[in-house]
């Protein structure tokens, strides 16, 4: 899909949209509305489109990425299980098993780097680019909501926050919520862990006192997504929303700062941060179902607004789950599996759940082939990425489902002697942990759930799972529907 548009339109057409024309508010109205729908049953939970959004003339598109089919149809896919498997295939580093396995590689590798180029395809157009405002930008004709009543002001809060490294101009695109100071001033919320905080590091390091940044409204739904992707440090993330569409995103040069934005986006606001200026922002309502407290955060100046003639405004809330981005961060979970398993083969499957918010909970299932074996894969786990700010990592053996919440709280409980089976460390957690005693860094747990083995330490014989005999299931099958139940 080229564009937020074409994705509006498919959710019409399977009947995953609601058109809303009766009159709300920006402030806290349309969070109320859209956090009974995410929360609701599957059938009634779909996108929503406010057309009549009071003191903006600007439909407000909300909650597309909602459930686990739109998030699957916004990455080119029917199901999220087609990335993994795509992707799994394409880095499966296993050598080809004769000629025609190695053409069929050697096609999926050309169709990838066609998909992504040799970086962005400029263009020298772009409907993002219909409107500009240089002279006297103003963020007020944007309906940027108000989401929780403590909220500190209004915030963008679906955004594709585009930087350079100072030092070395790579890219990077993340999604950091922005609190409205006033008409041209905003407050960028990029967490010490992130790729834009880094490059605000570089540029002390440096003395650079103003670093370019543009902010991106929709645009096509790959690239919206891809701002979320947790992607290895100096990888764009456009590259990744390249080979999630099928081919490279076009971009058109920004008008007031030496950028390139996507030029199907709706809305761009261009303008530089200070490095060492900082305002106090929050308290936000957050995706952990608590206020985030106030910090300080950089000042974003606006220099020029540039958008489509008729530009349609993309949101989210965040708050308790389960809510959209809690189907945004499944996407990930099953996008990087194979990734993971790059340097942790003997994973099966990774679970984080919704009641985890993303970095309190970690279930995994493995092959178990050795003693110790689980703790190499907690350890593996802890020193991945961002999946080295997980609190909690919890190691099933292969037969457990760990997306069946149940059986991996079956097993996880009943597997385990709390004296022996856990680890515990201090390190990094999230940023946005508010149980640690210290900014950043607190407890992590390590649980061992596998069936244990005599060498660590197990004397007694590990008990059989009870299972039924296959001839009498498959009988039953044959008789079930004469049984009348």
């Amino acid at each position: 899909m080229k564009d937020l548009r074409e994705f509006i339109n498919l959710l019409e057409a399977r009947d995953q949209l609601v058109h809303i024309d009766h009159q709300v508010s920006a402030y806290l109205e349309i969070t109320e509305i859209t956090d009974r729908i995410s929360k609701s049953p599957v059938a009634n939970n779909k996108a929503l489109l406010f057309e009549n959004v009071s003191g903006s003339n600007l439909p407000v598109i909300i909650n597309a990425f909602g459930s686990r089919e739109r998030i699957s149809w916004a990455l080119g896919v029917e199901d999220l299980e087609e990335l993994n498997q795509q992707l799994a295939a394409i880095i499966d580093p296993r050598l080809p098993n004769g000629l025609r396995q190695m053409i069929s590689r050697g096609q999926e590798l050309l169709d990838v780097l066609r998909s992504i180029g040799m970086g962005p395809k400029k263009v020298r157009k772009g409907p993002v680019q219909e409107i500009v405002e240089i002279e006297n930008p103003s963020l007020n004709f944007m309906p940027i909501l108000h989401c929780w009543p403590e909220d500190a002001a209004p915030f963008i809060t679906l955004p594709q926050v585009i930087t350079r490294d100072p030092q070395s101009q790579v890219r990077n695109v993340g999604m950091y919520r922005l609190q409205v100071i006033d008409e041209k001033t905003l407050l960028m919320h990029w967490q010490r862990h992130k790729g834009g905080a880094e490059h605000a590091r570089v540029a002390r390091m440096i003395d650079e006192e103003q670093i370019p940044a543009a902010i991106v409204l929709g645009g096509d739904p790959a690239s919206m997504w891809c701002a979320s992707a947790p992607l290895p440090p100096d990888i764009d993330e456009y590259l990744l929303a390249g080979f999630l569409r099928g081919s490279p995103v076009e971009f058109v040069e920004c008008v007031s700062q030496p950028l390139e934005v996507p030029a199907n986006a709706e809305i761009v606001i261009e303008g530089f941060f200070n490095p060492n200026e900082h305002l106090p922002e929050g308290p936000f309502g957050d995706h952990t179902g608590y206020y985030t407290p106030v910090e300080p955060f950089p000042v974003f100046h606006v220099t020029a607004i540039t958008h489509r003639a008729e530009p349609i405004y993309p949101t989210t809330i965040v708050g308790i789950p389960p809510m959209e981005d809690v189907w945004m961060g499944k996407a990930t979970e099953r996008i990087f599996l194979p990734l993971i398993r790059l340097f942790l083969p003997e994973i099966i499957d990774i679970n984080m759940p919704a009641e985890g918010v993303f970095h309190n909970l970690v279930l995994v299932s493995m092959k178990k082939r050795f003693p110790g074996h689980a703790r190499k894969v907690i350890s593996g786990l802890w020193g991945l990425g961002l999946l080295s700010l997980a609190k909690a990592v919890v190691v099933m053996d292969e037969w457990v489902d760990v997306q069946n919440l149940s059986q991996a709280a079956w097993q996880a409980i009943g597997n385990v002697d709390w004296s022996r089976d856990v680890i515990h460390i201090d390190g990094p957690v999230d940023h946005l942990d508010h149980a640690s005693y210290q900014h950043s860094f607190g407890g992590k747990i390590g649980v061992d759930a596998t069936a244990k083995l005599p060498e660590e330490g197990y004397p007694r014989e590990w008990p059989k799972v009870i299972q039924m005999d296959p001839s009498i299931k498959a009988k039953i099958d044959e008789i079930w529907d004469d049984l009348g139940i």
